[in-house]
């Protein structure tokens, strides 16, 4: 893990945190880790250990994989595909890590395979429309 990809996961947890309305030595405890450490991993000085982000993750009730995809990371052992676009984004220092997470989440899911084009479910709508009168 890069110090921008740490950085960035830091970031995504503090945020987390503090939307649970949870003090760090309050949090540390409950995810049984140290105050210090929770403190480092916050500030992108530290990146979790796998068993630490599984603990977090519980912790915050999402998964280890929600938590590295809002920071802009792949998870350990998922190989990243390459995209200039994603590149750009982490690469850019004017965007924060929550500016980044979601630039990314926008991107995904517009290049999601799975995803129907829209137009056609659109034009097949205005389609059977004319044909029903």
């Amino acid at each position: 893990m890069t110090d921008r990809s740490a950085a960035a996961l830091g970031e995504i947890i503090r945020k987390q945190r503090e939307l649970a309305e949870l003090s760090m030595r309050r949090f540390a405890d409950l995810a049984g880790i140290s105050n210090p450490y929770l403190s480092q991993i916050e500030r992108g000085l530290r990146a979790p250990s796998e068993q630490v982000l599984e603990a977090i993750a519980k912790t915050l009730q999402v998964s280890a994989e929600t938590l590295y995809h809002q920071a802009g990371v792949a998870p350990p052992g998922e190989e990243a595909q390459p995209s200039a676009v994603l590149d750009a984004i982490a690469a850019d220092p004017r965007l924060t890590a929550r500016q980044r997470a979601a630039m990314r989440e926008i991107y995904e899911a517009f290049t999601a395979e799975s995803a129907p084009p829209p137009r056609k479910a659109a034009k097949a709508t205005s389609q059977q429309a004319l044909r029903d009168p």
